[in-house]
Formats: structure tokens, sequence, C-alpha cells
């Protein structure tokens, strides 16, 4: 994570990872604007470049040679990616409304959504057609289907309803890989048929007879049925009704391919758009109806260069898009961009071969294919191998402020800030951040935020003990909203493993210099993020203090309620017992390799979908399977976790390497020697493994000292009830729960035992195996 060299002045939002916008965050990265911010808002991380699906459905490309990783560029960009959908938008505030998570304000607004095709146009389309758009939601429904036709029996049918560039690429990709698959099954049972239909009177209307004609010959030579020249008037589940034909078409899959639209929320928005939903764009890239809002890609409709929906000009648009959004931003007029009128268009067959097309010229053959392929690998290149920027640190610059009351403000900040409570983030700033958030209220909370004094007053019901802890760290995810759920759930998770449930919570927060509007809408991301894990556990938020700094940081110091009769706690442990982990591991060496653009971003997603899961409920289920002892991994890693379980008792354990769970990634990060700052001070714990030379070069061994962010829960359970506590685990959604070891019979003493010359060492109480084989 980048941190600025100076203030953020202005925020530049982008909605959608489409081809302008990774355009845009490459352009930045190499060329970035003093105290201009881009904030990335994605539903996906990997974002597909269109001129390769067809190749990836043919079976040519892997998943990653056809995709770009946002995660990865926003890391190499400076930019704040945000895992969330955009479904609306406040023009006047200034304002993206957002699927999962509180609005985002910004300065300066791009949309490069794409557009999806309008099946609610013919009956039943939407519910039993499959529209080629969004792109990654039709490729999980490919991958079912690769893997229905090998379980198929009898005739299979294939409606691909779309007869231009797009349909007829990929009716041929689609025909060309199922019967490669059915090839390699060598299946004689199922008889693959592929029809394309369109209500206009040809295939490839925009292109040449010439090009037409190739085509025209492809689909005969592969026996692919057209019918042209008459609407799709109703698709059912096993049929579609073709108009001017008796009878329906039966079909096994229905795939849509026209009749492409912008989302509806757009229409909600004021801005100008087209019957189509498409957004106007004047020839600066930016929106008939307002400056501040830019549209790019197949979203937008270039009002004096209207052109037909395709990739190339998505591409094209990055630069131009990044210029005037650079200009804009520093006060300057923006340029206007002419899209070319003749552009080259690469179509493939399905099977390597390839016809270009450029208004009347046309060539075609195996060559063009290979030449397609070089440049859609030549493009990818440029988002796969990105280059080392140096970390230059910058004088503060005001160039981009939108005020003179912002430019001083930064100035400002520039000179020396004061500590001590002159650290403070001031009281106008942090009451309106605080004003928008609603903790839940709690009866045993008799002063808190909902009537703030110098302190929180609290109330212990009758036979109940309180439990406290405090957590903090600094962010290592440029998500100010996420980063304040794995912050909050981390400060939880202590009072989970203990058996106790959260009453409050005290926050004490760093917030990096900044004029006051940004600082006032980071302090209400990150602590809308905190609230809602902390509303979700009945934990009132009831106070904190916030103050200046270098980095983002959050922490929390959290009490909770206990019956001291059902405490558990690290100690308890008994032979016989088995040890249950709830989470992966592997945060830490996959967190070090994303700051070093080496982590995949699925790997990531994964590991922040693992970290903002709760152990409300896996306390539950150890405490009624009779949990002997109880902790979470955390900072120390699994095995120092484990090693403080045992200090309070006179146990062993056998840890099974091969049975621990992994998070996606972390052992080839791990492999790759990329390991946590705190890696090497855990490795002290190495010390109580018996035998721990054979062990050192286990690929796993790494891991048992990678330092966990929002860990599992480490019990042990005893044998007789640790299949019904695991099938519980489960049903509660903890998928990767495992049993990784079992408690046996130790030394009678545990801690540290004198050697003959006198000194101390730590018992070694821990044996490992891999009984994975």
């Amino acid at each position: 994570m980048k941190k600025p060299d100076q203030p953020v002045l202005q925020d530049i939002v982008l909605i959608g990872g489409g081809h302008s916008h990774v355009g845009v965050l490459r352009q930045f990265a190499m060329n970035p604007v003093p105290g201009v911010r881009l904030t990335l808002i994605c539903r996906d991380t990997d974002t597909p470049y269109s001129g390769m699906l067809p190749g990836y459905i043919a079976g040519h490309y892997s998943h990653d040679d056809v995709h770009i990783d946002l995660s990865r560029l926003a890391e190499f960009a400076g930019a704040r990616f945000y895992r969330d959908e955009a479904i609306g938008l406040d023009a006047a505030a200034q304002r993206v409304m957002c699927r999962d998570r509180p609005p985002v304000s910004y300065d300066l607004l791009s949309i490069n959504i794409g557009s999806s095709p309008r099946t609610a146009d013919v009956k039943g389309a939407a519910q039993h057609a499959v529209p080629v758009k969004p792109i990654n939601r039709f490729n999980r429904h490919w991958l079912d289907l690769l893997d229905r036709i090998k379980q198929h029996q009898g005739p299979f049918t294939l409606a691909v309803v779309g007869a231009g560039a797009g349909g007829v690429e990929m009716a041929l990709a689609m025909q060309y890989r199922l019967q490669n698959e059915l090839r390699k099954l060598a299946s004689q049972s199922v008889e693959l048929h592929v029809h394309i239909m369109d209500a206009a009177d040809t295939i490839l209307p925009t292109h040449s007879p010439k090009v037409r004609a190739v085509f025209e010959r492809t689909l005969a030579e592969r026996g692919v049925t057209a019918h042209l020249g008459a609407a799709v008037t109703e698709v059912t589940a096993r049929t579609l009704q073709i108009e001017g034909e008796k009878s329906p078409l039966m079909a096994d899959e229905v795939l849509w391919v026209t009749r492409a639209g912008g989302p509806k929320w757009l229409a909600e928005t004021g801005l100008a758009l087209d019957d189509g939903l498409f957004i106007r764009v004047r020839d600066t890239l930016q929106v008939e109806n307002d400056d501040r809002i830019f549209a790019v890609g197949d979203i937008a409709n270039m009002i004096h260069h209207p052109r037909e929906k395709a990739g190339v000009f998505a591409v094209r648009q990055g630069k131009p898009l990044a210029d005037n959004l650079r200009r804009i931003a520093l006060g300057k007029t923006p340029l206007n961009y002419h899209p070319q009128k003749k552009w080259l268009a690469l179509i493939s067959t399905g099977d390597r071969y390839a016809v270009a097309s450029r208004g009347k010229l046309s060539v075609s053959g195996a060559l063009v294919w290979h030449w397609k392929d070089q440049i859609d690998r030549r493009f990818m290149k440029k988002f796969k191998e990105l280059p080392a920027m140096p970390n230059k640190l910058v004088k503060p610059n005001t160039d981009a402020a939108r005020s003179t009351e912002d430019a001083a403000q930064a100035l400002s900040l520039a000179t020396m800030r004061c500590g001590g409570c002159g650290a403070k983030v001031g009281s106008t700033v942090l009451s309106r951040a605080l004003s928008k958030l609603q903790p839940v209220n709690r009866d045993d909370v008799i002063v808190g935020l909902h009537a703030p004094d110098d302190a929180a007053v609290l109330r212990m019901p009758p036979g109940k003990a309180i439990v406290q802890t405090v957590d903090f760290f600094r962010a290592f995810i440029d998500d100010p909203y996420l980063f304040g759920q794995i912050a909050a759930n981390h400060s939880l998770g202590d009072i989970f493993a203990m058996g106790a449930t959260p009453q409050s919570a005290t926050a004490i927060a760093t917030v990096p210099y900044g004029i006051e509007s940004k600082v006032e809408e980071q302090i209400y991301q990150m602590m809308a993020g905190a609230v809602s894990v902390l509303n979700n556990a009945d934990c009132a938020l009831v106070g904190g203090h916030t103050g200046e700094g270098q980095e983002l940081a959050l922490g929390f110091a959290v009490n909770g309620l206990i019956d001291p009769d059902v405490l558990m706690s690290k100690g308890g442990m008994q032979p016989g017992d088995t040890i249950i982990l709830t989470k992966p591991i592997g945060t830490g060496t996959l967190l070090a390799a994303h700051a070093q653009l080496i982590a995949k971003g699925r790997w990531i997603d994964a590991a922040l979908r693992c970290m903002v899961q709760s152990s409300a409920s896996a306390a539950e289920c150890f405490q009624q399977h009779g949990a002997t002892a109880c902790t979470d991994v955390t900072g120390f890693g699994l095995l120092g976790h484990l090693a403080e379980m045992l200090r309070s008792s006179s146990c062993a354990v056998e840890l099974n390497l091969g049975a621990i769970p992994l998070l996606d990634g972390a052992l080839e990060t791990s492999s790759q020697g990329i390991l946590s700052s705190l890696h090497a001070a855990n490795s002290s714990a190495a010390s109580r493994i018996e035998q721990v030379g054979q062990w050192q070069n286990h690929p796993v061994y790494p891991l048992l000292f990678d330092p966990q962010t929002a860990g599992g829960l480490l019990a042990s359970v005893p044998a007789n009830n640790v299949e019904d506590c695991l099938m519980a685990l489960r049903q509660c959604d903890y998928a990767h729960a495992a049993i990784v070891g079992v408690v046996k019979e130790g030394a009678e003493s545990v801690g540290e035992r004198p050697t003959s010359g006198g000194e101390n060492v730590a018992n070694t109480d821990i044996t490992l195996v891999d009984q994975s084989a």
C-alpha cells in the first residue's frame, strides 16, 4: 500500500474495471498528479480482455492469460480498490451509491461499466437465457456447462441469439471447445447442434460482403444452422420461439449476445442518456449535462461520433480519458477526442483462424490469428509486467486544490505538526464524521455516543464478569471501509475465544494529515465499516480517540461479558483431545506479496473474505461441544498461539502439517521467501518443535509462523465430540474448519527446563507429522 507524500486534494473515482479504466490506472501510475487520489469501484477483481475471450472459450488461453488483475494494478497505481458494485449516483452531492458500503464521494467521476444484453425485452429470456455480459458471470456458467456436457446423453442443442461479430465468434468458439472436450472423452453419446439467429437479414451486418462470405462459408462447413430475418419472440426452459417459424426450436442452452443496453440505475441519475440507457458524451468524453462526470467504452454514446460497441474504442479512449481527467483536476481545459472512422476488427473462427476486417478490406487465415494473438498478448503484457516505480518524495503541490482554502490547508500540513493533544483531529471534522454513524443501542450502556461525555459509563449485569482486550494495527489495504470491518473483527476475536459476548468498544484511530473534507470522509468510511461489524455482534461503540499520523491505523478496546463458570481459556487441554482450526492461515505472506505486486488479486480477495468472517458462531460451537481450551490465531502465528496453549498445561501436541487449511496462494508466496516482517520473531517458537531440523524444508513449515490478521479459533475438543463439532462448524459456514492435531501426554512440567550447563531452554512439546498421504 503506497503512502501519499502529501495531502489528498481531489478524488477521482472510477466506476468499473473496463478497458479504458485499466489504461487510466496505468497512465496515472506512470505519471501521477500530486494531491490527486484514484479510487476504483469494481465488483470483480479479475477483469477480462474482450479481445481474447473467444480464444479463452475455445480453449486456447488460460483464465490468467485473458484477465487483468485489478487488485494488483490498483496497488501499482497507488489507487484505492473498492470491491463493490455501483448501484446509483447522486450527482448533486457528488456521491456514488454502492451495494454493500456507504456512498463514495468524488470530485471527478468516470464510468466504464460496459453494457449488457437486454434480456428483459423478450419474454422468458431473463429467466432462461444466459447473457454473455457481464463476462465474469457468463464465465461461471460456461465452466458449469463444460462439466455438464461431459455427463450429458443424447442430442445437445446450443442456441446463440445475435449474429453480429460477437455472436458468430462465440458460437464458433463454443462449438470448437465443446467438440474438443467430447473428443477427449471419446464420447459417442452426445450429438452437438449449434444454431445462431438474428432479426437482421444477414450475419455481421456492419462488415463487408467479403467478410460475411467467409463466415457464411465457415458456419455452413461447421454445420451451424442460421435463422436470419426473424426475431426470437419467447424463450422457455427448453425452447425458443422464432418469428415466422411454426414449431419452436428445442434448445438445451441459450446464449444471448444481442440488444445491449445500460443498467437500469442510470435512468435515476439525471445524466443525459439515449434510448438504450447509454450515457451521452461530448468529444471531451464528459457527460453531456455534467462536466465532472466522464463516460467511456460501451456504456458511452459519443454524440458527434457514434460508433458500434467494440473493445478497440474502449482501449483507445484510455489515454485521452486519463489526459482529460488530469487536465480537469489541474484546472485546465479538456481536449477533444475524435475516434477513427475506420478500424481494424480481428474476428476469430474458433480454430486458430481469423479474419481481418477494415472497411471494405479483409484478409483471412491462420497467420491472421497469430497476428491477432501477438497484438492481444502485447496489450496484456502492459498490465502483467508492471515496471518498478521509484518512490520519489515530492514537495507539497497545490496545483490540484479546488479552492484557496484547500491549498492553504495543504501547505499548513507541510509544516511541523504538533504532538500531544495538538495531534488530535479537529472536533468539527470528527463530529461530522461520527454523526453519520448509528451504533447499536444497549440497555447496559448508560453513557455512550448517543449522549457523549468525557467517558463511557457501563452497567455490569448481575452474575457476569468483565472480559477486556485491546488490539490496534495500521492499514494494510487502501479501502478504509473494509479495513474498518477487519480491524473491528480482529479486536472481537479475543472476546469470542474466551466464550464471552461483546458489550462495548472504544476506538483509537490514526488518520493521515489532510484537508478537512478528505479526513472527514476517511474517518466516516473507516468507522462505518467498523460499526457494521460491531453492530452485528451487538457491541456498542461508546467512544474513542482520533489523532493525526503518517498512516491510517485503527484499534479497539473491547469489553465483553461472561459467566465465570463457562469461561474458555488457553489452558485446559487434555490428553486425547482433538485440535480444530476454524480458518485457513496465510494472511501474513499474502499481504507481504500484495505489497510487492506478486500476489494474485483473487488470492487477496479470498484472504479478505476470511478476515471479515466473524468467529462468534465458532465460539458457540466450541462451547456447545465441550471445548477444553481455545484461543484465536493472530499475530504470533499458528505455532506461537499453540505454544501459548501448551504453557498452561502438562500436555504435548502432535500437529499434522498436511491437514492445516491454507489460503489460496499462501504456499506459492511463502515458497518464494515472501514473508511478513513479524515472521522472523515468530520463528523463535520453533524451539518447541521436536526434531525441528527434519521439517524445515516442508512447504507448510514457514506458514506455522505466519502472523494472521483476524484469524480463526484454535480449540481442543474431546475426541468423542469432535465429529459433531466439525459438522456444526461447517454448517455455520466455516468451510475450511479442520482437525489439525491431537493432544498427547506431555512432560510433568512444561515451560522451561535446565540443561547440564544450567541455562533454561523451552521444552520440545510439539511433534510435527504429515498425514496428507
